[in-house]
């Protein structure tokens, strides 16, 4: 998500493989959260954020593309006015998503990046109430209180704000874009299954990209490099292009695919809040990999952001 960690879908009974589900959510945040320490390492291989964004949103496009050819054809009809919509999204909702999350892996923890774009849910419950006029619970406001709490010891306010302030402001600009995805999604999900608008979403801002940067420009020659693995890793080194492939089959294609198969299942309100684990998984992750540490105040910060993030969940 962010990434794009979940996508909006209709609220619904639990059936009888509801556990199959809750695991498919948890295994697609576990491997999201390994994916972003991946992510930061090719990032420190000469790829700009920029150009990590865009052959992540053309690899995927290519990849969901060939899946729906071979299994859902009739699923990518698209009329002229829904293409407006969806071109929209795929810029707005998908490619700022990912360049803004870039953005911020560069610069900060793994686990401060994740946390701040996991807070996108709130956002959405604020939205929720504010232009749309629907009735929250007021365990939002408590959440609100709890999110601005939690998010001032990670950052550890008191002194300044302790981490990089374009990556602080691009993690919280990565949020609101992830806001506007979900909220796009869920409108759109009346009309169009999660596959071919994942597919539409990254088309378009593949091409978004490209147009910002043609493809002939793309430092292709960077893919052949090896790169150290950082961190307690640092002694091993591996080809930048299977680190690339890992994070958009693995990080993106099949974390997206678990996604979907899990929401047959779940309700998106009870998947969310699983996919929490997300970036508590991607801090586990960057503490055993590249050893990156929170301090005393950050982890009790996390938690309550975390804390937080369950409630308004749960509000609307």
């Amino acid at each position: 998500m962010v990434d794009a960690p979940f996508l909006p879908s209709e609220e619904g009974r639990l059936d009888e493989r509801a556990g199959l589900g809750y695991l498919m959510i948890a295994a697609a945040a576990t491997l999201f959260g390994v994916n972003g320490t991946v992510s930061k390492v090719v990032l420190g291989s000469g790829l700009s954020s920029l150009e990590l964004a865009q052959i992540r949103s053309s690899g995927a496009a290519a990849g969901l593309l060939l899946f729906l050819l071979l299994f859902a054809r009739r699923r990518l009809r698209v009329d002229r006015r829904e293409l407006v919509f969806l071109a929209a999204f795929g810029v707005s909702g998908v490619a700022f998503v990912q360049w803004l999350y870039f953005v911020a892996l560069q610069r900060l923890p793994v686990g401060v990046a994740l946390l701040i774009q996991f807070t996108a849910p709130l956002f959405v419950a604020l939205f929720a109430r504010f232009v749309y006029r629907e009735h929250l619970r007021r365990r939002i406001w408590v959440a609100l209180a709890l999110c601005t709490a939690g998010l001032a010891f990670v950052v550890e306010l008191w002194t300044g704000v302790a981490f990089d302030t374009v990556g602080i402001t691009s993690a919280f600009c990565a949020a609101f874009a992830l806001t506007a995805y979900m909220l796009m999604a869920e409108k759109e999900r009346r009309h169009r299954d999660p596959a071919s608008l994942s597919f539409y979403g990254f088309l378009f801002a593949a091409l978004f990209w490209a147009v910002v940067q043609p493809l002939w420009r793309f430092p292709w020659s960077v893919l052949g490099d090896r790169v150290s693995l950082q961190g307690n890793l640092s002694d091993h080194t591996a080809p930048v292009w299977l680190l690339v492939t890992f994070v958009i089959v693995v990080g993106t294609m099949i974390t997206f695919s678990l996604l979907t198969g899990a929401l047959r299942h779940i309700p998106a309100t009870r998947a969310s809040i699983v996919a929490t684990l997300e970036p508590v998984v991607a801090t586990v992750v960057a503490w055993a990999w590249l050893g990156e540490r929170f301090g005393a105040e950050q982890l009790l910060g996390g938690g309550i952001v975390l804390a937080a993030i369950v409630l308004a969940q749960t509000a609307r």
